[in-house]
């Protein structure tokens, strides 16, 4: 099983990175990304951290999708590695087509997972 622990819910990802989730993962389970406030304090991440590590570790995943606020996705990785977890970021190519009103439409086109290495 892979948990996807991002804003982006499976059903919104392009179908190459849901097919590529399922053959290597089976089971992909959606767990919403935490809204961090930006006055949170290290206690509070870690604390927040910890709870969803216990919400993880519930669902026994092979690997965890984590992308967000960048010190709560630091801690949680950290966690999860740390109980033996793969953790994955996905790459993307930004492409950007600039409308005729000078304003620019961009589309994210998915490239493969990343592990998150020490």
């Amino acid at each position: 099983m892979l948990i996807n622990l991002t804003n982006h819910p499976l059903h919104k990802w392009d179908t190459e990175q849901q097919k590529l989730a399922e053959k290597l993962y089976g089971e992909v389970l959606d767990i919403p990304f935490p809204n961090v406030p930006p006055d949170a304090d290290e206690e509070y991440i870690n604390k927040l951290a910890n709870e969803y590590l216990q919400q993880i570790l519930m669902h026994k995943p092979e690997a965890v999708h984590v992308q967000g606020e960048f010190t709560f996705t630091y801690r949680i990785v950290s966690l999860l590695r740390r109980k033996g977890i793969k953790c994955l970021a996905s790459t993307t190519n930004r492409l950007m087509t600039e409308n005729e009103d000078g304003s620019r439409t961009y589309q994210f086109q998915f490239v493969r997972f990343r592990e998150y290495i020490d």
